[in-house]
């Protein structure tokens, strides 16, 4: 077995070439990956075609129910590299500590018209695809980051939902309508979180905005409120490990670890809100709407093990709100192993799902959130279950005909989430290819390692140094999920996302 510092002059020159093309190493793997699981990688010429033939955005004149909102202090916050900005929010004190909360999302479908050769390129994945090496967006990038973007310096048409906020974060009032809107900040996340938590200074964008750092303040404020009573109603607090490659320059030199925080928070609970009132729009105004549920779980009784094996008791029937103490009392009793945890319970609760209702349907419900009514209908630049809402949303408020009838809803509602569930199958195989990838010049060394899976199929181990999960080949006698071992990395497979390990102490 080689060790990581045995190698010869012919293996040091092959190794710094094969790092100088792992960005091309990546992609390949992932366009083959896209195609094999019947994903479309490219647009197709009728798509580009009339693409070539919108010279502009949406004209912001027109009907009079349009309203003109660019006054308001309207932000962007996303991440540091998003170009594609689907909303924007603001928030304005009410009187008696309430707070009123505008989210306003791109109006996409006011360029990319139900039927056209763009809208069905972007029903071909129904999502835009964020492998580790490319993104494969779901619409042309002339639109999704420029013409249907929310872009900072621009007017733009949008649909927006207008909640009012009691102190305690529940929800008085809310509206849906057409407007004007005008971005005046593009934040990011990380810089607004640092300084909101007072770990860092006021982003220059914040600064050069006058009321703009004491309009995000209040929606700190109110995103705080939301967030605590979600999670006293039972919304699950699940956290999972999930790492993205960083390049410096063609070359993959780290996994980095997304975690949330306030800025994210901000965003999270509010368009949690807009797609609840969303859906109960098109519902008083007896409309049919897409909705994302997760059933009660089916796996329930191993979920209650769970607990027991943990020294908490659950009832027999599902609780989120039960489930959503236990998740708390383990975070704060092993923060480290709280990851694994969150996600043999995500697999327990099964997968999230796209379902056509009715209005008058007892709704399905999203298990996960503790909500009843939730769509998704704040990203149309990049989901097409959020522009199929976007459609049923203009239709509703100007009190046109539906646009589209109940079995073809449907179709689509089936069509997405089998499509969403292969890009996530692809993202995760592409995210492995990656950190084989970035493994691959270390294979002999050792690391510290906790047990993460075990079954008659194999045994899954996650590196405590680097977030990575691969499988032990050897030595999986008398070890358990949580164990911590040692292990020695004994081979990669880049094209197939395989990293394996055998046990080297005990």
């Amino acid at each position: 077995m080689r060790s990581g510092g045995e190698k010869d002059n012919s293996a040091n020159a092959g190794g710094k070439k094969l790092e100088a093309q792992n960005r091309t190493v990546l992609q390949k793997v992932a366009r083959g990956i896209m195609l094999m699981r019947g994903l479309q990688t490219d647009f197709s010429p009728e798509c580009l075609s009339e693409l070539a033939r919108i010279k502009g955005p949406a004209s912001i004149d027109g009907a009079s129910h349009i309203r003109d909102l660019r006054g308001l202090l309207w932000a962007s916050i996303d991440n540091d590299d998003s170009e594609d900005l689907d909303q924007l929010t603001v928030a304005e004190p009410l009187p008696e500590g309430k707070a009123r909360i505008r989210v306003a999302v791109a109006d996409v479908d006011s360029l990319v018209h139900k039927g056209s050769a763009i809208d069905r390129d972007a029903q071909a994945n129904t999502t835009t695809v964020y492998t580790a090496a490319q993104i494969f967006p779901m619409l042309p990038l002339k639109l999704s980051t420029n013409l249907t973007s929310l872009n900072p310096g621009q007017d733009r048409l949008a649909v927006v939902v207008d909640m009012s906020i009691a102190p305690d974060g529940s929800l008085v009032d809310s509206d849906v309508y057409r407007a004007v809107v005008h971005n005046h900040a593009k934040l990011a996340y990380n810089s607004v979180a640092a300084w909101l938590e007072g770990s860092g200074p006021m982003p220059d964008a914040v600064g050069a905005v006058a009321g703009l750092a004491e309009n995000l303040l209040l929606q700190d404020r109110v995103a705080q409120s939301m967030k605590s009573l979600r999670h006293e109603g039972g919304a699950l607090s699940l956290e999972t490990i999930e790492a993205r490659p960083v390049f410096k320059g063609e070359r993959i030199c780290d996994l980095l670890v997304e975690e949330t925080n306030r800025a994210k928070q901000i965003i999270e609970d509010f368009m949690i809100a807009a797609n609840g009132v969303t859906v109960r729009y098109l519902t008083e105004r007896d409309f049919p709407s897409i909705r994302r549920v997760v059933r009660v779980p089916k796996r329930w009784d191993r979920i209650v093990q769970i607990a027991a094996q943990n020294a908490f008791k659950l009832p027999p029937n599902p609780s989120s709100r039960k489930l959503e103490i236990f998740l708390n009392m383990m975070k704060k009793k092993d923060p480290l192993r709280f990851p694994d945890l969150s996600l043999a319970i995500i697999k327990l609760l099964g997968n999230g799902e796209y379902v056509a209702e009715r209005p008058g349907e007892e709704p399905t419900g999203h298990f996960g959130l503790a909500v009843k009514d939730y769509a998704h209908s704040t990203a149309p630049n990049r989901r097409y279950p959020d522009l199929i809402t976007q459609r049923l949303l203009k239709a509703a408020i100007e009190r046109r005909p539906l646009p589209y009838k109940m079995d073809e809803l449907e179709r689509l509602a089936d069509h997405c989430t089998r499509k969403e569930d292969t890009v996530v199958k692809v993202e995760r195989q592409v995210s492995k290819s990656a950190a084989a990838l970035l493994l691959e010049p270390r294979i002999g060394e050792r690391f510290s390692a906790m047990v993460t899976g075990s079954a008659e199929k194999g045994t899954w181990v996650r590196l405590l140094e680097i977030p990575v999960e691969g499988m032990l080949k050897s030595g999986r006698k008398g070890i358990d999920v949580g164990d911590e071992i040692t292990v020695e990395l004994v081979s990669v497979d880049v094209s197939l996302g395989f990293i394996d390990f055998k046990r080297v102490d005990g």
